[in-house]
């Protein structure tokens, strides 16, 4: 057990040198990508360490901040193939997964894959369509896999859901159930551009066309690469006691509904393993997983007495409020 443990110690070893021009590789694409995306740096470095954590991101604001070019920006870095849905209250979980249509020629029935499988799925505006429909991601985005018809089909590697959604309070919205946000690693806002920046917006190109002009030196067998050296990221018992602490005080603090699952703290952990790889480091610190805290477990707390509608708009600051609150060992 003892050689086993050391191997796998070694193993998880990444080279420094490697780590800096990892970094200096994303640095480059994220600089481009901030040209089409403006005055959203952090929301960019976040986006894409969710992206390497092999996770898959819900981004939650009002309509027209750049929520779907953000999606197509991420998908267009690596080459990805992209597709989109529309999630709409008349939409069936068929027009998701696909479905199987009798072909009289060879009397046979021939499935007719839907837009998930894809490597980069877009879910807009994923709130507006039924449970029912949402369900139809569950297990694509937990398992990498679908099941249709008695039958399970593998999805494409790498596998990235995309999903936003517009505030509980516009018309029109279900609220998604928690074993649905639970799935998403990580949640963003966007946010109102800056004053320059957003006159730089309005007296720019558009942004799909300067999107659509730009090359990145990357593609998916790249991005696979680069999620298989976030595992190697170290991150310390120490660390890990640390990430633990933050778990524990949500669970035994009366100003929560429920504590944070251990789904929540390695969805934590994984990001804060791409934060440091993005930053060309070779272990996790713990300004790593503060980084990284508001957007993989905001979504996942409740506070008690308040609805769930309200809490969106609030839960970074509460975040911010509990990371102030468990101290660094």
């Amino acid at each position: 057990m003892k050689r086993a443990a050391e191997r796998k110690t070694d193993v998880s070893t990444l080279d420094e040198a490697r780590a800096r021009e990892i970094a200096r590789r994303l640095d480059r694409a994220l600089e481009l990508s901030g040209q089409v995306l403006l005055d959203k740096e952090r929301n960019l470095r976040l986006a894409l360490s969710c992206m390497l954590a092999s996770g898959h991101l819900l981004i939650e604001d009002l309509p027209g901040v750049g929520k779907t070019i953000l999606a197509h920006l991420l998908a267009h870095v690596f080459s990805l193939d992209f597709r989109r849905i529309q999630f709409t209250t008349d939409l069936l979980p068929a027009d998701v997964l696909g479905f199987s249509v009798y072909e009289r020629e060879t009397g046979r029935f021939r499935f007719h894959p839907g837009p998930i499988f894809s490597q980069v799925l877009l879910a807009d505006e994923i709130n507006r369509a039924t449970p029912k429909a949402q369900s139809a991601l569950l297990e694509a985005m937990e398992e990498r896999q679908v099941t249709v018809e008695s039958e399970t089909r593998l999805l494409p590697r790498p596998f990235f859901v995309i999903a936003t959604q517009n505030p509980y309070s516009q018309i029109g919205t279900y609220p998604l159930p928690e074993s649905q946000v639970d799935r998403f690693t990580m949640r963003l806002e966007l946010g109102y551009p800056g004053t320059i920046a957003e006159k730089e917006l309005l007296m720019g190109v558009d942004r799909r066309r300067l999107l659509d002009g730009m090359e990145f030196d990357m593609d998916a067998a790249r991005l696979l690469e680069l999620q298989g050296l976030v595992e190697q990221v170290y991150a310390s018992p120490a660390l890990v006691d640390y990430l633990q602490e933050v778990l524990r005080f949500t669970r035994e603090s009366p100003h929560y509904m429920v504590g944070l699952s251990p789904r929540a703290g390695l969805a934590a952990l994984a990001c804060a393993r791409s934060w440091a790889l993005i930053h060309g480091r070779t272990h996790v610190l713990p300004e790593d997983i503060q980084a990284v805290l508001p957007g993989t477990i905001g979504h996942r707390l409740y506070l008690r007495g308040e609805r769930k509608e309200a809490l969106p708009y609030t839960l970074e600051e509460r975040v911010r409020e509990l990371i102030d609150e468990v101290p660094i060992p």
